[in-house]
């Protein structure tokens, strides 16, 4: 391998600014004298991890002499940007890219963020991603990694991000997919942002490959943040071309620069299949028996149900909207496998995804039984007691029933686009799709 990897993380807050935005100011200063090697890298890291700002995305570069194809990734004031498919021998100098990046950071970083700095010739071993997006780590193990491959660090703060830095460096993608993120000018950071619903809807629409764009079912946008970040919106996808066609579909307020970054957004990398134990701040994808499901204060619905680990509470929330539907007539006895985070306190299992995977039969009941002498119908003797013909003195313990009608069916759901995780997997992308009454179930 050849070039050199920047990755920074943690430069962020709840305030605004943004890391994706802090990745577009390094390439401006560092683009100027080298090239882009391959796709600036967007990477989630464990969504579960308590002390993250928003989506716990780190990012990822490689500079230096390009080859190959030459293709366009983005425009910062007016300037194209282009990255490169491989790289010659040449090599730039370490110091010479620090000397250019930490003024940068020193500039952009929130003054309470932990930002970490890693610039290296070598990557991190690929298993540190995985322990990243899946667990959660002591800056101690990856010093030792970073040591290990002669790798330089800056940190800011408590030097969190340093973590961040690591991992998402030593990502290699088994899966990936792509997002086209726009940024306001800074003069409009944190006011109300400008844009046509109905554009984004078209895109959805006619471009078959971007995801989570905009939610049909509650005609809902689910590509423009909500805080006073500087991103104008973000459209995820896996062909290129037609998200530079979204570019042009998508009716916004003037943006100052745009990029695509390579991501490992949408590919269920987070979720940890086969545990021998359960964990809490990690993400697991559990099977189960249902038991029984309750309601709790904010409109939320609680699902018991018995695994291999014990009895687990599910979760569904409030802002999945109709997906806690599906808990609501998942009956004692439904079996079912749940993805999602499993919280410390209170200990649930948070679900992203739902797959029914067998529906038990549901009987209601119509009368009061029949006596088999007289034909009269039964009276009750109390509850819990059973039945007796007033005439005959006959008996019978249980009433007439018949087989329940229920609109559940084997096959996996999700919530609305606006309320999946970055790293949750869209069933559009796994050539399934919920069943035909849970997509046209209305709020």
């Amino acid at each position: 391998m050849t070039g050199m990897y920047v990755a920074v993380d943690d430069t962020d807050s709840l305030r605004g600014n943004c890391t994706t935005f802090l990745a577009t100011e390094i390439l401006s200063v560092l683009s100027k004298e080298m090239d882009l090697i391959g796709y600036p890298r967007l990477i989630r890291l464990n969504p579960a991890v308590p002390w993250k700002t928003r989506g716990n995305a780190s990012l990822s570069m490689r500079f230096g002499k390009g080859r190959g194809k030459k293709t366009p990734v983005g425009s910062i004031s007016g300037r194209d940007i282009f990255c490169f498919e491989s790289a010659t021998s040449y090599e730039p100098e370490e110091d010479h890219i620090l000397d250019r990046i930490i003024p940068v950071i020193d500039r952009r970083r929130e003054p309470d963020s932990d930002t970490g700095l890693i610039v290296s010739r070598r990557k991190p071993n690929p298993s540190l991603y995985w322990k990243g997006v899946r667990t959660i780590l002591d800056k101690s193990a990856v010093e030792d990694e970073i040591e290990r491959i002669g790798a330089f660090k800056f940190e800011a703060g408590c030097g969190r991000g340093i973590i961040g830095a690591a991992c998402g460096m030593a990502w290699r993608p088994r899966a990936s997919t792509l997002e086209l993120l726009t940024y306001r000018p800074e003069a409009r950071w944190g006011t109300e942002r400008i844009f046509d619903p109905l554009s984004i809807r078209e895109a959805d629409r006619v471009l078959p490959s971007t995801f989570n764009s905009w939610e049909e079912r509650t005609e809902k946008v689910a590509m423009v943040p909500g805080t006073p970040c500087p991103i104008m919106y973000g459209l995820r996808g896996n062909d290129p071309s037609e998200l530079m066609k979204g570019k042009e579909i998508i009716n916004s307020e003037p943006i100052e620069r745009w990029m695509v970054f390579l991501t490992n957004q949408g590919t269920d990398d987070h979720i940890i299949y086969g545990a021998e134990e359960l964990i809490p701040n990690r993400s697991y994808y559990v099977e189960g028996r249902i038991v029984k499901s309750r309601h709790i204060s904010g409109g939320h619905v609680l699902t018991d149900m018995d695994t291999r680990y014990g009895r687990i509470t599910v979760g569904a929330y409030e802002p999945s909207k109709e997906f806690r539907y599906l808990f609501d007539n998942l009956s004692e006895g439904d079996t079912i496998g749940v993805m999602g985070e499993l919280r410390e306190e209170p200990r649930t299992l948070n679900a992203e995804k739902v797959h029914v995977l067998g529906v038990s039969d549901k009987y209601e009941k119509v009368s009061n039984p029949i006596c088999q002498s007289c034909g009269r119908t039964m009276e009750s003797i109390g509850k819990g007691k059973g039945y007796r013909c007033r005439k005959c003195h006959t008996s019978a313990e249980t009433p007439q029933t018949e087989k329940a009608l229920r609109w559940i069916r084997e096959g996996w759901y999700e919530p609305p686009a606006a309320a999946r995780r970055h790293l949750s997997k869209p069933l559009k992308m796994t050539g399934t799709e919920p069943p035909l009454e849970f997509v046209n179930m209305r709020m």
